[in-house]
């Protein structure tokens, strides 16, 4: 058994589904949305429940801040020149632990998603470690899913994975987000579990079936691995320019046969659209949330509000809409089309208006 779990949070991602809040200066994980921490915050905060070590992954925008959020040292901080998606920062931060300990546990998790269980999350990254150490297995962790939801990524179940692991299960498939008929029938059929994104592997394991699956990530890492503990700027910066820019879940999860799935049962929540996030506050007909700001007025209820104290916001015969206001910009969606909310990023940015982006 490894000397202890290393829990590894990215944080590189741009959260643009939640803008008008989550901008480039200001990402989505600072944000706190639930509750009194930052996303960030309570990830570190479930961290801390079974992990040795903990790491971060970030670009260099936000690094100072996220270390000063999760109170890490230097050392712990993994700084990503240029964004190259989840492969690069996994395999980053898999060579960094291995120069540590090659067998080391390590538990990858996002840096925005909402569990309020902590003690539940704790006792099943535990579970899916042994596994991981006991059989070389990569255990992804699978929510049971409740509603046919078209956001997220699928994982048909297999048979159980071993008798010795009760409760895990071997992964038939991936699949990738489904239109509102397939998830549907997912969902009747049972088998079907969302792809929360949160993986347990060794160093060791996670290096293999990259050094396999995506052969030239393992070659553009050489110079990294040879440099073991300490990885100078220079190193880092030419191997991210070389790397390819790839999902960890297909450019390994998807074609590794070494892949085991545990279905989980506690609350969870990715928070990646005011939708999922009015889901998670209770929004409902006739019941309308406040995040912050100043609602004076709304008459019909079932709406998400995040405004300014200094600006009251009234509502007169709507429902179903999310309204963000943030003194610099404005948005009024409604709820069900705010996965579309990016689009208005990517249009903002063609126009150059780095000013609200």
């Amino acid at each position: 058994m490894a000397k202890g779990i290393h829990a590894v949070i990215l944080a590189g991602g741009a959260g643009e589904r939640f803008w008008p809040a989550s901008r480039s200066g200001h990402p989505k994980p600072l944000l706190r949305v639930v509750g009194k921490d930052s996303l960030l915050s309570a990830t570190g905060h479930r961290a801390d429940a079974f992990a040795a070590e903990l790491w971060l992954v970030c670009g260099e925008d936000h690094a100072t801040a996220m270390r000063r959020e999760l109170a890490l040292p230097a050392s712990r901080v993994l700084v990503e020149p240029v964004r190259r998606n989840t492969a690069m920062a996994v395999a980053l931060a898999a060579t960094r632990i291995a120069a540590e300990d090659p067998d080391a546990v390590m538990v990858v998790l996002p840096a925005d998603h909402y569990i309020p269980d902590r003690r539940a999350f704790a006792a099943d990254i535990r579970k899916a470690a042994k596994a991981a150490v006991d059989a070389s297995v990569l255990v992804t962790l699978g929510v049971r899913p409740t509603r046919p939801d078209t956001g997220y990524g699928y994982i048909q179940t297999g048979p159980p994975a071993a008798r010795s692991h009760p409760g895990l299960r071997r992964v038939r498939r991936f699949v990738e987000k489904p239109n509102a008929a397939t998830a549907k029938r997912y969902l009747r059929a049972g088998g079907y579990l969302w792809n929360a994104g949160i993986f347990v592997w060794t160093a060791r394991s996670i290096l293999e079936e990259v050094e396999c699956y995506m052969p030239d990530l393992h070659r553009v890492l050489a110079p990294v691995r040879k440099a073991g503990r300490r990885i100078p700027r220079s190193v880092l910066s030419r191997a991210y320019r070389r790397a390819p820019s790839a999902p960890i879940d297909t450019g390994v999860m998807e074609r590794s046969r070494r892949v085991w799935t545990l279905p989980v049962r506690w609350e969870w929540s990715d928070v990646g659209t005011w939708e999922s996030l009015a889901s998670e506050l209770g929004v409902g007909p006739g019941s309308t949330r406040l995040v912050d700001g100043n609602l004076a007025f709304d008459d019909l209820g079932g709406n998400l509000v995040w405004g300014r104290q200094e600006r009251p916001i009234a509502l007169l015969g709507v429902e179903g809409l999310a309204v963000v206001d943030t003194g610099d910009a404005l948005l009024i969606t409604r709820l069900d089309r705010s996965s579309d909310v990016r689009g208005i990023v990517k249009a903002l940015k063609k126009m150059g208006r780095a000013d609200v982006t």
